[in-house]
């Protein structure tokens, strides 16, 4: 795996945020990726999974917030996150088609755990997001099953996060090159204390021939496509203390970072963030009374910040790690790592 840093691609200016130990969403301290791949006989997808804690989500949910920039999508959970500012489950990203057998997946999880939920207690939420690998998967194979989506959960880790046509990313495709899962990271000092913002993408939008480097140039993946059907999911994860509007407020600054690399949010495109914070969990038995920390909002620019330099160098991962590949229909998908290589300075 090769990231943009490493080919020269991505270069910290002198208003830069500086990365986290790994540049990862892992930075931030909880939180664990994990994916299944699911390869050959046509078959070019799969599942990856974003733990925001170690602890039992439906019982401590964190706060969260759903940015839709463009809604051309068929993902689950976003309505009630949306309404009560939380999330409840881990988070699944996977084909369109692998929807309900992820969503089935977190209900039955969350049932294990809490066998009151849709009985004594509330039902729950299950929060899942997608993107059409359809270019290079055979989706109408409806091949992520359940137990792709509960082995992307068991495996999930912190520390270095595994980038490019990998779990949900394996078909993926962005700007006429070949994409997928990408990740970055922030690091900010707000009150005297020291936080962190990371990302993770499903990168699979962006026409070819767009595409805008940090230094300006147009990679040329010898293609032009008039239309953007793709698709982008971003989550964002800090530890910051953040109200839910503050963090739909710092969702919709990823939509910054998609537009320096020359995305416009095209009719057929489903671009999506999910933000959330691991500080100031939520109970589901809380007192009737709550009090909620959240930062000024004076200070939230430097958030806005890291938001869209980690999305912006995140999908630029993405495209760097994913090898070159052939479509379903005969279509080549170069690497950006080969392109960068071809044409480094």
């Amino acid at each position: 795996m090769v990231t943009a840093r490493e080919l020269g691609l991505w270069a910290d200016g002198k208003n830069s945020l500086n990365p986290g130990k790994h540049n990862a969403i892992t930075d931030v301290p909880g939180v664990r990726v994990g994916h299944r791949t699911l390869s050959g006989d046509g078959l070019a997808t799969g599942v990856t999974a974003v733990i925001p804690h170690a602890g039992d989500l439906f019982r401590e949910k964190v706060r969260a917030a759903a940015e839709v920039i463009n809604g051309f999508g068929k993902s689950a959970g976003l309505v009630q996150v949306a309404e009560l500012g939380t999330i409840e489950t881990p988070i699944l990203l996977t084909n369109t088609f692998g929807v309900a057998a992820c969503s089935e997946a977190l209900i039955r999880r969350a049932i294990a755990d809490n066998p009151a939920i849709g009985r004594e207690t509330s039902t729950v939420n299950p929060v899942v997001c997608e993107c059409n690998d359809g270019q290079i998967n055979d989706i109408q194979a409806l091949s992520v099953q359940p137990e792709d989506a509960l082995a992307a959960l068991s495996v999930a880790h912190d520390g270095p996060v595994e980038q490019g046509a990998i779990g949900a990313g394996r078909g993926m495709t962005a700007f006429g090159f070949k994409a997928g899962i990408g990740s970055a990271s922030r690091l900010m000092h707000v009150a005297a204390r020291d936080f962190t913002l990371g990302t993770l993408v499903l990168a699979n939008f962006g026409r070819a021939g767009d595409l805008v480097l940090p230094d300006g140039r147009r990679p040329d993946p010898r293609q032009v496509s008039r239309e953007e059907k793709g698709s982008v999911i971003v989550v964002l994860a800090t530890d910051l203390p953040l109200s839910d509007r503050q963090l739909q407020r710092v969702a919709r600054r990823a939509g910054a970072g998609l537009a320096r690399l020359g995305a416009f949010w095209g009719h057929g495109s489903g671009d999506i963030v999910l933000a959330f914070t691991t500080a100031d969990t939520v109970a589901h038995d809380g007192p009737a009374l709550r009090s909620i920390t959240a930062i000024d909002d004076n200070l939230i620019d430097l958030p806005f910040r890291a938001a869209a330099e980690a999305t912006q160098e995140a999908v630029l991962n993405a495209l760097c790690a994913a090898p070159t590949e052939i479509g379903r229909t005969g279509k080549r998908y170069p690497s950006l790592a080969d392109w960068a290589r071809e044409n480094a300075s």
